[in-house]
């Protein structure tokens, strides 16, 4: 019986130049303090880990685990967010985009686009090295200046659209097939892949792809206003990795989901530490327990008004108290009758007692 792992944590909120979090040591010792068993690695901190050198040598990721293990911890999934997103961005977001990559690929489009899908392609081979199933990431956005239609969007853009973004990833995604990893994509926004139904038109374009998969993040859901439950009865067999973040949408006269471009703090929609906001986590945690996901529940930490030393460590305890053993029995196994034919039979009065 396959079984929930956690709690885990993300770092990509907490690596910074000070220590402990400037050192892998300094910030497994961390986590663990903290009560996390496993974390979620960023791909573009070398100082932490160094995505080349991971999938190139097998001892380097052996060192890795060991450092980890040293503190009690496992890696429970690389993450590439940032290069996913470069696989494909609109020409309006270059200026922003170009800060995450050398400087010797700034102001060149289509160079940054290689350097992203390569980085994709080592973190497959680096998934592997380090004996990793799934793996964190976004899609990239050619489509997002479009997403609300006026003027009218020109015929067949977005299905062209879907067409390149299913051309650029489908070699990425056959690259993670080669290596047995699952990628899974944080539906999000500011992304081509944000909801259920453009993770759909994607699937279509890449021919439903099986590694093409779903990192289930509530609070992405919540701020669009979708049934976030009722997402995971309908893709659960795509959900192959999970954000635990909470978020709160309370809108007002003034602001709906777009926010009125306020800061997060003033935003209708906010992302919040865990069990401040509205996210029902029983019911995404027995949800999941259901459908028998075997993944980490990873702490994703965001929010506009606490300190995120305070929400890591609420976050591994919050985590903790939801996380489900799912029961190997039925609770009323103990009133069962006899398991019999005959005695059915004269239950439904088919047969009778002689």
């Amino acid at each position: 019986m396959s079984h929930m792992k956690g709690p885990a944590i993300f770092l990509a909120q907490f690596i910074s130049d000070e220590a402990p979090f400037n050192t892998l040591r300094g910030i497994a010792e961390w986590a663990a303090q903290k009560g996390y068993k496993a974390v979620q690695m960023p791909t573009l901190n070398p100082e932490i880990f160094d995505l080349e050198r991971a999938a190139e040598d097998q001892s380097y990721c052996e060192n890795i685990l060991a450092v980890l293990q040293d503190y009690g911890l496992e890696l429970s999934e690389l993450s590439t967010h940032i290069q996913g997103q470069l696989v494909a961005v609109h020409p309006a977001y270059d200026p922003l985009m170009d800060q995450f990559v050398p400087e010797s690929l700034r102001n060149n489009g289509p160079a940054r686009t290689v350097w992203a899908t390569e980085q994709l392609k080592l973190a497959a081979k680096a998934s592997a090295n380090l004996g990793l199933t799934a793996h964190a990431t976004f899609s990239g956005a050619l489509m997002w200046p479009y997403v609300y239609p006026w003027p009218q969007r020109s015929d067949h853009l977005i299905e062209d659209g879907f067409a390149e973004l299913a051309r650029r990833w489908l070699p990425i995604l056959d690259t993670f097939d080669h290596y047995g990893v699952d990628v899974c994509f944080e539906l999000h926004p500011g992304e081509d892949l944000f909801d259920g139904t453009t993770f759909e038109r994607f699937l279509a374009a890449v021919d439903h792809h099986p590694r093409a998969n779903i990192l289930y993040d509530p609070s992405h859901m919540l701020l669009q206003a979708m049934d976030y439950l009722g997402f995971i009865d309908k893709y659960h067999d795509r959900i192959k990795a999970f954000h635990v973040k909470d978020a709160e949408f309370r809108p007002n006269a003034s602001q709906g989901v777009y926010c009125g471009y306020a800061d997060w703090t003033n935003r209708a929609g906010r992302f919040r530490s865990l069990g401040d906001g509205q996210i029902d986590f029983t019911q995404i945690f027995s949800k999941l327990t259901q459908y028998d996901f075997s993944g980490w529940a990873v702490l994703e930490w965001e929010c506009c008004l606490k300190d995120s030393e305070q929400g890591a460590q609420e976050g591994a305890e919050f985590i903790t108290r939801h996380m489900i053993t799912k029961t190997s029995k039925v609770f009323d196994d103990f009133a069962s009758g006899e398991k019999d034919p005959h005695i059915n039979r004269i239950l439904l009065g088919v047969d009778d007692l002689s």
